[in-house]
């Protein structure tokens, strides 16, 4: 009867070891899809022309008072009204690539209002955000105004969920 519960209890361990990736993702996996995301990010900034800032960087450069313009390319209603990280801008993009300009998809306005939205100074800095590191507006932004000849233009990937995230401020519009 010992061997018999032995041999049972060697069963349940193997049956449960060997099938450890059947109750979640495991760290082997999560990595994989991690690395995808991180390879996403880095050919949409080599192919965007632009560079990135982080959460934290970003705060310091608001908090150090730098000249600087935030665009946020959220939609108006659903995301900037209700929240956006102080002093942004609104100015709409899609999601999926916009290699030629779509008025359609940037709410009617033309190449000639993002530009006058990003100013004068091609030397400006510029933060283009969205929501979270999946979403590409922030991408279709910053690439704009590099192909625009926006020289220090950066992406910030976390946008507003790593913004709140990191417990910074948020305004909203009045």
């Amino acid at each position: 009867m010992k061997n018999v519960f032995c041999a049972l209890l060697v069963a349940v361990v193997l049956c449960f070891g060997n099938n450890v990736f059947a109750f979640g993702d495991s760290k082997f996996e999560k990595e994989v899809k991690t690395e995808a995301s991180a390879i996403k990010l880095l050919r949409e900034v080599q192919r965007g022309g632009y560079d990135v800032i982080s959460t934290k960087e970003l705060h310091m450069t608001i908090e150090a008072g730098e000249d600087l313009l935030i665009i946020d390319t959220m939609p108006y209603e659903d995301s900037y009204k209700k929240n956006h990280i102080p002093g942004a801008k609104q100015f709409l993009f899609p999601i999926p690539d916009m290699a030629e300009w779509d008025a359609e998809e940037t709410e009617g306005k033309s190449i000639a209002e993002y530009e006058s939205l990003l100013g004068e100074d091609k030397n400006k800095k510029i933060i283009v955000y969205c929501g979270f590191v999946k979403c590409t507006r922030s991408h279709n932004g910053a690439m704009w105004a590099s192909k625009l000849g926006y020289k220090n233009v950066y992406r910030h990937p976390g946008g507003i969920f790593a913004w709140k995230g990191a417990k910074f401020d948020v305004e909203e519009e009045q």
